[in-house]
């Protein structure tokens, strides 16, 4: 059975910043992208970052380039959402989620339906 577990979530200031951890097990961790997915109150979730299986590729949504930084470790089946300079409007439940790629190493994909497995996210909240 898979399972995504997020932490690192919690109350920070306003330009503080976040490490949010995501552990993988049920699955071949190496043979999946990862994404981070956000949802804000009364927001649809959105996209956030991707990383292809091999981490050779990322990708970020436009609000959070050159704030946020996603990483991952395939020796610890973990991914890593590195967020700095935090704004209230990053205020949301962040989700990882699990897209199957066994062909690709460098697919990243944005679309939640793409992904196959997503966790049960973490909270985080900025403060003004």
């Amino acid at each position: 059975q898979v399972h995504l577990v997020e932490s690192g979530g919690g109350l920070v200031q306003a330009g503080g910043s976040l490490r949010l951890s995501c552990a993988a097990s049920g699955l071949t961790f190496s043979r999946y992208g990862m994404g981070w997915f956000r949802q804000a109150p009364g927001k649809e979730r959105a996209f956030v970052a991707a990383i292809s299986r091999s981490g050779d590729s990322t990708l970020y949504a436009d609000s959070v380039k050159g704030r946020f930084t996603i990483s991952r470790d395939n020796a610890k089946n973990t991914v890593y959402l590195q967020m700095n300079s935090l704004k209230p409007e990053d205020t949301a439940v962040y989700y990882c989620a699990a897209d199957h790629q066994p062909y690709s190493r460098s697919t990243i994909r944005t679309a939640e339906i793409q992904y196959d497995y997503w966790g049960q996210g973490t909270q985080v909240t900025v403060s003004s």
